[in-house]
């Protein structure tokens, strides 16, 4: 392209990809004027003014408005700057696109009264602060009227939705759920009669005593070693590993020890014993029983929301581990020796 050629309005729509209309439109516009016109007042266009209309094309392709461009082609305001306001205006365009498209999904799997998508459709955009308010709302009511221990009731509280900046239609649909399950009178009633009867009915008196629940918090950290471990592909059979299997086995032995009994005796017969509990546990950990009660649904839905999968307990690991640290151990640099004759 001849950088002092001129070129009619024709050529210039050609090399720009913009139709002859829109090229006039820019011009009588203010946004690219061109550069001389012929006697006949056909207009002609430099290099610079079809480089300038290529520009305009584009940023019109990208939602840009006349005035904007106009600011950019006059240099008052740089293309980063530009870019910058319709990222964030492309972002709330995104976050109201997912809205809705959780709310239309929620409609279809429910066939919703008006009703139900006027709240569903609040729900979705529903501010951090106004979330937090419901979740302290649910807890709140299923744990008036009795008194479950201070600390689960902290534990049921911490394992709350956090919905990101922005989040997938997956993530808005289990929060409109959740949000709806939290509300509703008959699921808070029946999330408070299920841990009711957890607490204090079976086993439940007992392990919600102080010390026991004291004991499950010190498993805690132990739990946390062996997930590092195995997923840091950690031989079980080494230094680390048998040091995580006595530490599991400590805390195992101490659970019911009372100052007039010192509970389980650690013996190598106890750890396999263990190990073969843990394989249990791998076997019902692959294949977990249905989610029953509300409460198991409000957990899986503060997952999904939280998109952040609790990670797996390697019981297949520590198993292993416990198998090595019941063998005796062997002594470093006692090696045998080949009786080479001298």
């Amino acid at each position: 392209m001849d950088m002092n050629e001129l070129y009619a309005i024709g050529d210039v729509a050609r090399r720009t990809g913009l139709s002859v209309s829109a090229v006039r439109y820019y011009a009588d516009a203010g946004v690219v004027t061109p550069a001389a016109s012929t006697p006949a007042g056909h207009r002609l266009y430099d290099v610079s003014a079809i480089a300038r209309l290529e520009l305009v094309r584009t940023l019109r392709e990208l939602g840009a408005g006349l005035d904007e461009i106009r600011r950019v082609l006059a240099g008052e305001a740089t293309l980063r700057e530009l870019a910058a306001t319709h990222l964030a205006l492309l972002a709330r365009q995104e976050a109201r696109l997912r809205s809705r498209r959780a709310v239309l999904s929620a409609i279809l799997r429910q066939d919703s009264t008006a009703e139900q998508v006027t709240l569903m459709h609040k729900l979705a955009g529903m501010p951090d602060e106004e979330r937090d308010r419901l979740i302290d709302e649910f807890w709140t009511e299923v744990t008036a009227g009795w008194e479950p221990p201070e600390r689960m009731v902290e534990w049921w509280r911490a394992a709350r939705p956090e919905l990101p900046e922005h989040p997938t239609p997956t993530q808005l649909g289990a929060w409109i759920e959740l949000a709806e399950l939290v509300r509703d009178t008959e699921a808070r009633q029946a999330v408070r009669r299920e841990l009711y009867e957890v607490c204090t009915t079976g086993a439940g008196p007992l392990m919600t005593l102080s010390p026991m629940l004291n004991s499950l918090e010190a498993a805690t950290p132990i739990g946390q070693a062996a997930m590092d471990a195995a997923r840091e592909r950690v031989p079980p059979d080494s230094p680390r590993g048998r040091e995580i299997a006595d530490r599991w086995i400590g805390w195992l032995t101490g659970i019911f020890a009372t100052p007039d009994s010192p509970g389980i005796p650690d013996t190598p017969e106890f750890r396999i014993e263990t190990a073969d509990h843990m394989l249990a546990g791998a076997e019902w950990d692959r294949t977990p029983p249905q989610l029953e009660g509300p409460f198991d649904r409000y957990m899986a839905l503060v997952t999904a929301v939280n998109n952040a999968p609790p990670e797996r307990f390697p019981f297949e690991w520590l198993a292993a581990a416990l198998r090595a640290s019941a063998l005796p151990v062997r002594q470093s640099g006692q090696e045998e020796r080949t009786d080479l004759g001298c």
